[in-house]
């Protein structure tokens, strides 16, 4: 029986210890402006392909288990806040400084390249098809059989130094062809009015086909380069909003690094030390109180019990 328990411990450890080590990434609305007008042409209107897109990458790198995936609401929140454009997203620098406000080691950035019907048909009534526009839908293209193809590329960006850590690509290719991209989809592929890229019915399409294959294709290749990101030490540095019986609020979250379970040194400001020349600051000189244990955490703040000798009070410094 001894020699059974030991290896289920060992293995529950070595569960607990990857969960531990996995890196948190934020994934950005994917760039479509390449294809905007294939786009336009395919759905009869400018639907936003780089956010479906986006939540799909989302979905299947969480379903893989190698990373820590920022939910979208917390991602949206700050690009509110930050009132960040569009085109300010895709610049590596801007991108780094989202992730370091989201607490992330990496940010995803990514662009859809190839978003239509495959150019390899020819010989529409005497005519080739338009390889320069690639537009579906004019010139009798519906009168011919097209297969579906996606293309998106995406790179992995380290929020510290904004450096490229990886580079990914996913090719998809509809197994079927047909007259329409979104034949064969068992009913409208719209939800509210807009594209549902994530819903059975757009999946059974022979663009969705195309779609998935290349998200499938793009977020193999992003597990598979986990490692390229460093492990990145989490320095958490706050103040104390409200102490009342032993229970203190911080003024930090999980936005900086704080998770349940943290033990926090709490520490007070005693005096400074100043150069006696120029009266700059060179160091503050703090007595420790205590510990606090974090049991609560949202966002912005946290909450924990604290042990010591001395009570805490508003403004009194906490770290790790």
């Amino acid at each position: 029986m001894r020699r059974l328990i030991i290896p289920c411990i060992l293995t529950m450890l070595l569960a607990v210890n990857a969960a531990a080590q996995k890196k948190r990434v934020a994934v950005l609305d994917f760039e479509y402006a390449t294809v905007r007008s294939n786009v336009q042409a395919i759905f009869g209107t400018d639907e936003d392909i780089g956010k479906g897109i986006s939540d799909l990458v989302v979905e299947k790198l969480v379903n893989s288990g190698q990373y820590s995936v920022i939910e979208r609401k917390a991602l949206d929140k700050i690009l509110a806040e930050q009132n960040f454009s569009n085109s300010d997203r895709a610049d590596a620098s801007t991108a780094a400084r989202i992730g370091r406000i989201l607490g992330v080691d990496a940010i995803i950035l990514g662009s859809i390249t190839q978003f239509g019907r495959d150019d390899k048909s020819t010989g529409i009534a005497g005519g080739a098809v338009d390889r320069v526009g690639g537009r579906f839908g004019l010139g009798g293209v519906r009168r011919n059989e097209s297969k579906a193809v996606v293309g998106i590329t995406a790179r992995m960006i380290n929020t510290e130094t904004a450096e490229i850590l990886a580079t990914a690509r996913g090719v998809g290719e509809s197994k079927r062809s047909g007259t329409s991209l979104l034949g064969s989809g068992g009913g409208s592929v719209a939800a509210g009015g807009a594209v549902d890229m994530s819903s059975a019915n757009f999946a059974n399409t022979i663009i969705g086909e195309a779609v998935n294959a290349a998200v499938a294709q793009l977020c193999t290749q992003l597990d598979q380069q986990a490692a390229r990101l460093p492990t990145r030490a989490v320095k958490i540095e706050g103040l104390v909003a409200d102490s009342t019986d032993g229970i203190l609020v911080l003024n930090v979250g999980s936005r900086a690094g704080v998770k349940v379970g943290d033990r926090l040194s709490v520490r007070r400001k005693v005096r400074e030390v100043r150069d006696p020349e120029t009266g700059k600051i060179l160091r503050s000189i703090e007595e420790t109180l205590g510990e606090v244990v974090i049991t609560e955490v949202d966002e912005s703040s946290s909450v924990g019990k604290f042990t010591g000798s001395t009570a805490p009070k508003v403004g009194d410094v906490v770290r790790n």
